[in-house]
This record gives C-alpha cells, sequence and structure tokens, in this order.
C-alpha cells in the first residue's frame, strides 16, 4: 500500500495543471471530512485517509521539488 501512495503522490506532485491552493483546499475538505465523520461517531472511511495521506506528501514532494524545504 505505501507503494500506491507513493505512485500516486509522485504523480499528483508532477501535475502542473493542480496548484498549492488545490492541494491545500484537498487536504482542507479531507480534515473536514473526517471531523464530521468522528463528531457523527460514524466510521472513517478508509479511502479518505488513504487520500489524505496521498495529498499530503504529494504536496510536500511538491515543495522539495521547487525549493521550499532545503
Amino acid at each position: 500500500m505505501r507503494l500506491d501512495v507513493k505512485t500516486e503522490a509522485d504523480r499528483l506532485a508532477d501535475n502542473p495543471r493542480i496548484s498549492d491552493y488545490d492541494f491545500w483546499r484537498t487536504l482542507k475538505n479531507l480534515d473536514n471530512e473526517i471531523y464530521r465523520c468522528s463528531g457523527a461517531r460514524e466510521p472513517i472511511p478508509f479511502d479518505i485517509i488513504r487520500w489524505r495521506a496521498i495529498v499530503r506528501e504529494a504536496r510536500l514532494l511538491r515543495g522539495y521539488r521547487a525549493g521550499y524545504y532545503e
């Protein structure tokens, strides 16, 4: 599974059509959905957790490649 996250994160980080704001907004939406599920005492779907890991990794990769983190 770790390979799936890494592969997908690489693909997203290299996509020039996705802006840094898109990454930020997507993470915010995923975090809000997790918060809503936990507040309603519903199970958190595993796909949401997986996509949050992918988007976080892609955002970090893009930052490293752009030289933000040295």
